[in-house]
């Protein structure tokens, strides 16, 4: 459900989306889904007869070595991140959600692990009361 339109390479670096998947399981009761869907680089090098991928620190190599240029190409891959509530605040899921994505994309210096953990942890107002 977090990938509507299939998982595609793409030319093209798209723009982020943002979209919230209601589900309802055995009990009658609703799941709110999040979604944040991005692209990110993947980078292929190649070289005649020789083939490099690069995908998260592995390296895959097929055929044998000869003299040629390194011509990269660059394609990008939709990757998402996704929240899943019993609470309907999809503003505020997608402020959460677009945090997370800045932290990652720009290598922030904080602990992704950690900056979920303090999401996590915050108090939810009651339905009807104060914020």
């Amino acid at each position: 459900f977090c990938q509507p339109g299939g998982w595609q390479l793409s030319k093209e670096r798209k723009q982020p989306t943002f979209f919230v998947v209601v589900l309802t399981d055995i009990d009658s009761e609703r799941h709110y889904c999040s979604c944040l869907t991005f692209y990110e680089a993947e980078i292929k090098l190649q070289v005649k007869d020789l083939h490099v991928s690069v995908f998260k620190g592995t390296k895959e190599i097929e055929g044998e070595e000869e003299s040629g240029l390194i011509q990269p190409a660059e394609v990008f891959a939709p990757k998402s991140l996704v929240l899943v509530s019993r609470l309907d605040y999809p503003e505020i899921f997608r402020a959460c959600l677009g945090l997370i994505y800045t932290v990652y994309v720009d290598s922030l210096n904080v602990s992704l692990e950690t900056l979920i953990a303090n999401l996590c942890s915050c108090l939810v107002p009651a339905s009807g009361g104060s914020q």
